[in-house]
C-alpha cells in the first residue's frame, strides 16, 4: 500500500528534488571533522574566547528567524543547543546570493542536520553564538518535527507528552525532548558504576545463553521459540542464574552478568516482558555477607550519581545510607498484617487472602499466598531501604535451609519506596535436597502453575560435582534506574519498550512457534 504523504511531507520532498536538481548531495559522504560542540563552547568561551576564533560544528537545525540579509538559527547537538548567525555577505560574498537565499531560507527545514564553520561572538543581548563563514546540508529531514516552542530562558513550553508517540518514536522524543536524555544518561552512569565496584572485588563478568532448554532459575511464564536444525523447543531466558552457578562449580569465586531477561507476562507501568536484571554470585559467602555488600554497592551508586545518599522520589526523600533497616518476612506479616505464618497451612493462608479481600487461584502453593499476603500488606510500608529477610522455604525452591529456623530459608529482598529492588539468597548446594525442591514444583505445575519452575538435569549434575557455600543477588537494572531517576513508568528508562502494534504488516518469511 502506498505511504500517504502529509503536505508537510511533499512540500520537503520537493525541496529535496529541487537540491538534488542544483547539484547539491542531500546525503553527502558520511565524514564531517567536528571540532567542538555546544556545552563546551558556551562553558567555556567566557574565559577563553581565543580558543574559538575556527569553530566546526554538526547538529540538527532546531529554528531559524529570517531577518532580511541574515538569520538567526539554532543548531541541536548531543551537548546542547547553540545560536548561529548567518549572514548573506558571508555565505555568498560575490554577486550571486542565490546560496542563501535559495538553499538556506527556502531548502533548509527544521530537522534537518548540518555542519556550520565560523567564529564565536557574544551578541548584543548577551547570547554566546556562532557567526558561520561557511555551512553543509549533512542530511535532509523528511518528516517535520513536533513543534515545541522555548522562550529566552530556555524553558520549553508545548512539549510532547504523550506516551504513546513518545515511546514508540524514542529518536523524535530524544530530539525534541532533551531532558529525556538525561534520563538514559543516568543509566548508563549505573551501570558502569556497579561494574566498577564488582570488578574491584575481583569478580569477573560473563555471557550465559539466552536461548535455553529449560527455563530455568525463577518462577515465571517463559517465551516459546522453536529451532529448526535441531527441531527443539527453545526458551528465552527468564533468568540467567542457573548458569551463573555451574560457573561457580566451575572454579570461578566470584561472576557477574548485565543480563537480558524475558517473561511471558502483563505489561503495566512496572512490566516489560524484556529487561535487564544484573546478578552476581560469590563462592564461600552468605546471604549476611550479601546484604552488606548490597546496601554498600547501592550507597556509592547514589553518592557518584548525585553526590549525596538522598534522592528525591515524588514527595518522598529516600536515604541509601548505609546500612539499611532489617525485617523477617514473619515479623512483616506481624507487623503489618497481623498473621503468624510460621503456624498457618495453606488453608489457614487462603482463608486469610479471602478475609483481606486478596484474590487467589487454586492452582496457588502455601509460597505463592504467602508472597500474595506480603505484596498486600507489608510491601507499601517499605519506604525506606529495608532487607526483608527469612523466606519460608514454600517460596523459595533454590536457597539454602536456615541455619536456624526449621522451615525457613536464608533468602532476602530489597524493598525500596513499596518496589522490590532485589532479591538474594545464600545458594542450596546440596543437589539431593534441590531435587527434591524441583519436584515440588512439579506438583505446582500438575495443579497448573504455569509459573512453576522445570527440572533442570544438567544444573543438578553440576551441583553433584559439588558447589562450594555461595550467596547471590539479583537486582533489577530497570527498577533502580526508575527509582533514581524519579521515574513512575518502566517504559520512561528504556529506549524501545514493547509496545502494542499500530498495525499489523503481511508476513513474507516464516515465523517461529511461539
Amino acid at each position: 500500500m502506498e505511504q500517504q504523504l502529509s503536505e508537510q511531507e511533499r512540500i520537503r520532498r520537493d525541496k529535496l528534488n529541487e537540491l538534488r536538481r542544483m547539484g547539491i548531495n542531500p546525503y553527502p559522504a558520511p565524514e564531517y571533522h567536528v571540532s567542538h560542540v555546544a556545552a563546551d563552547i558556551k562553558a567555556r568561551f567566557a574565559q577563553q574566547p581565543e580558543a574559538f576564533t575556527q569553530v566546526r560544528i554538526a547538529g540538527r537545525l532546531m529554528s531559524m528567524r529570517d531577518m532580511g540579509k541574515a538569520c538567526f538559527a539554532v543548531l541541536q547537538d548531543h551537548s546542547g543547543r547553540l545560536q548561529m548567525y548567518v549572514r548573506k555577505d558571508d555565505i555568498c560574498p560575490g554577486d550571486d546570493k542565490s546560496l542563501f537565499d535559495i538553499v538556506f531560507k527556502k531548502l533548509l527545514d527544521i530537522g534537518d542536520i548540518m555542519g556550520a564553520e565560523g567564529y564565536v561572538f557574544t551578541t548584543k543581548t548577551g547570547e554566546i553564538s556562532l557567526h558561520v563563514k561557511h555551512f553543509t546540508l549533512l542530511s535532509k529531514a523528511l518528516r517535520p518535527l513536533p513543534i515545541v516552542k522555548t522562550d529566552d530562558s530556555g524553558q520549553s513550553f508545548d512539549a510532547v507528552s504523550d506516551p504513546e508517540f513518545r515511546y514508540r518514536q524514542r529518536y523524535v522524543d530524544l530530539i525534541i525532548n532533551p531532558q529525556v536524555r538525561d534520563t538514559f544518561v543516568k543509566r548508563s552512569k549505573i551501570i558502569n558504576c556497579i561494574r566498577r565496584q564488582l570488578n574491584a572485588a575481583g569478580m569477573l563478568e560473563v555471557e550465559t545463553p539466552i536461548l535455553q532448554s529449560i527455563p530455568g532459575g525463577a518462577t515465571a511464564r517463559p517465551f516459546i521459540t522453536h529451532h529448526n536444525a535441531l527441531d527443539i523447543p527453545l526458551y528465552l531466558r527468564i533468568a540467567n542464574e542457573l548458569y551463573l552457578k555451574r560457573l561457580i562449580v566451575g572454579g570461578f569465586d566470584g561472576v557477574y552478568e548485565f543480563a537480558k531477561d524475558f517473561r511471558n507476562e502483563g505489561m503495566d507501568r512496572t512490566h516489560n516482558p524484556e529487561f535487564t536484571v544484573l546478578e552476581f554470585y560469590v563462592a564461600y559467602k552468605d546471604y549476611h555477607w550479601m546484604m552488606q555488600f548490597c546496601e554498600t554497592l547501592l550507597e556509592q551508586v547514589v553518592l557518584d550519581l548525585y553526590g549525596s545518599t538522598a534522592v528525591q522520589v515524588g514527595a518522598t526523600t529516600i536515604n541509601f545510607k548505609a546500612p539499611f533497616a532489617r525485617l523477617s518476612m514473619r515479623e512483616a506479616l506481624l507487623q503489618h498484617a497481623g498473621i503468624d505464618i510460621s503456624t498457618m497451612d495453606e488453608a489457614a493462608l487462603r482463608e486469610a487472602c479471602k478475609q483481606r479481600h486478596i484474590a487467589t487461584e487454586a492452582h496457588m502453593g502455601r509460597g505463592k499466598l504467602i508472597d500474595a499476603l506480603f505484596g498486600e500488606t507489608c510491601e507499601g510500608h517499605c519506604i525506606q531501604p529495608t532487607f526483608i529477610t527469612d523466606y519460608p522455604v514454600d517460596m523459595s525452591p533454590l536457597t539454602k535451609a536456615h541455619r536456624s529456623l526449621p522451615g525457613y530459608v536464608e533468602r532476602f529482598e530489597l524493598m525500596v519506596n513499596g518496589k522490590e529492588l532485589a532479591n538474594a539468597y545464600t545458594e542450596l548446594n546440596d543437589p539431593l535436597e534441590q531435587r527434591t525442591r524441583f519436584d515440588e514444583q512439579l506438583k505446582l505445575q500438575a495443579r497448573g502453575d504455569d509459573e512453576a519452575m522445570f527440572i533442570d538435569h544438567d544444573f543438578l549434575r553440576a551441583l553433584e560435582y559439588a558447589m562450594p557455600p555461595t550467596a547471590g543477588i539479583g537486582i533489577g537494572i530497570d527498577r533502580l534506574t526508575m527509582l533514581l531517576t524519579n521515574q513512575a513508568a518502566i517504559q520512561e528508562v528504556l529506549f524501545f519498550p514493547q509496545m502494542r502494534p499500530q498495525h499489523q504488516t503481511p508476513q513474507t518469511h516464516e515465523q517461529p512457534t511461539t
